[in-house]
């Protein structure tokens, strides 16, 4: 019995013998902190872009001219056109949200050469430079996603320092990345852990699971590190939960399950495309698609007096906070807005949209079913859960995302079940989106 036992001295002189191992495993931490600080860049980037499409928007409101809105019809598909014809000749890999580019990655089947046009080093610097574009650009766009991909671009590289013992493949490397990239997207580390369990590793088991973790988590830190330990929309103000909520609350997640499997639906059917005028349109001029799609959201902006534009973020803290004055119609508005920045094929992810477009959800049942403003704000969180679990359909990392990014930790059981419902709602409507767009892009090019 005893023979069996830990020798604690032999493990011991084992593990600091094997010197080659421990380099290796310093070289993974590195880049993940590595992955940390090019995220956080990339925010600072994103909010940087974020802050002067607002600023152009501006232009000659302080006279009463207010020619800057005026100007984003034009601005709005020039850049959206620019950015799509550089993607094109230059990174085809990374158009889209990049998530659906990560999963085929993972696919054993997938092969190498195939597999360095979707996710590189060279491809992540990029998608950073272009996603900022289209925020630039004013497109209802979110980094959240792409930065799945420019997780896994960085974290890939360290393959080649690793020694040919190492027992670290592509595959682990990439799952660390991109965990890691959702991680210090959202400063939610153990958002990056579950959407690695979640999400990307569902095909095969991690060989160094251990090592994967420990690098999401540093990840995560090093963006906490950066911002501070704090919630993007602060603490959710949730005295008490009553009864009364149940059934809009259930409304909200039967609502945010079927509006989220229907978007899911159009994003895939606008990427396989239809046979009709708008998608041989696509097919044919894809610029001047993309032109048409970025001048209809600048339309929408205009009308929303530029809530639509970017992430969301702003509106989404203004409606948990009961100080949002947004059109009556800015939830479906947002929809559109979102669905026509990804239908133009521009570098583009869907992460933040969604909250915002939940939010709006949870809000606008709010007001149909009579419930106070402050009573609101769980149905305003349980939407932006709801529609996120639908998108993505993945119940479980959505509802850890939203839970710490709200700080919504007196609403854990309604965040939950509220997740699962929603999610289950969207698989009646559709197949998972980005195991679907993966499909897609797996097909031999025309």
């Amino acid at each position: 019995m005893h023979d069996h036992e830990p020798d604690f001295w032999r493990n011991l002189r084992l593990e600091l013998a094997s010197g080659a191992q421990w380099r290796d495993r310093a070289v993974v931490l590195a880049y993940a902190a590595a992955t940390g600080l090019v995220v956080v860049g990339f925010t600072l980037l994103a909010e940087a872009a974020s802050e002067a499409f607002e600023h152009l928007r501006q232009l000659g409101s302080d006279n009463g001219n207010g020619y800057g809105r005026w100007l984003t019809l034009i601005w709005t598909p020039a850049l959206t056109v620019a950015l799509l014809w550089w993607t094109r000749r230059f990174v085809p890999g990374a158009l889209g949200s990049g998530i659906p580019q990560v999963v085929l990655a993972l696919d054993d089947q997938t092969p190498p050469e195939r597999r360095a046009a979707l996710v590189s080093l060279r491809l992540s610097l990029h998608k950073i430079a272009l996603v900022a574009g289209g925020l630039l650009a004013g497109l209802s766009i979110g980094r959240e996603g792409p930065t799945v991909q420019v997780g896994a671009g960085v974290m890939q590289h360290a393959r080649r320092w690793l020694s040919p013992g190492a027992g670290i493949d592509a595959h682990d490397l990439m799952v660390a990345g991109a965990a890691a990239g959702i991680a210090a997207a959202f400063n939610t580390p153990l958002g990056g852990v579950m959407f690695a369990l979640e999400q990307l590793s569902r095909r095969r088991s991690l060989s160094q699971s251990s090592l994967v973790i420990l690098s999401i988590v540093l990840s995560g830190l090093v963006a906490v590190s950066v911002f501070g330990n704090l919630s993007y929309f602060g603490v959710l103000r949730v005295q008490q939960l009553s009864w009364s909520l149940f059934g809009p609350g259930l409304l909200v997640a039967l609502v945010a399950g079927l509006a989220g499997g229907l978007f899911s639906r159009l994003i895939v059917a606008s990427a396989r495309g239809l046979p009709d005028r708008c998608s041989r349109w696509r097919a044919q001029h894809p610029l001047r698609f993309g032109a048409g799609c970025a001048l209809a959201v600048a339309v929408i902006g205009l009308v929303t007096g530029g809530a639509t534009a970017g992430a969301g973020y702003a509106p989404t803290r203004a409606l948990l906070e009961a100080q949002a004055e947004l059109p009556a119609v800015y939830t479906l508005l947002k929809f559109c807005a979102t669905w026509l920045s990804a239908w133009s094929g521009v570098p583009a992810g869907t992460f933040a949209p969604s909250l915002a477009i939940g939010a709006g959800i949870g809000h606008d049942i709010a007001q149909l079913t009579g419930v106070g403003a402050q009573a609101a704000i769980p149905l305003i969180a349980l939407g932006m859960v709801g529609f996120l679990a639908a998108t993505t359909q993945g119940p479980i990392t959505a509802f850890i995302i939203v839970m710490e990014m709200v700080s919504g930790h007196a609403m854990v059981l309604s965040l939950m079940a509220t997740a699962l419902l929603s999610s289950g709602v969207a698989r009646l409507l559709t197949r998972p989106m980005y195991l679907e767009l993966a499909q897609l892009l797996a097909r031999p090019r025309p």
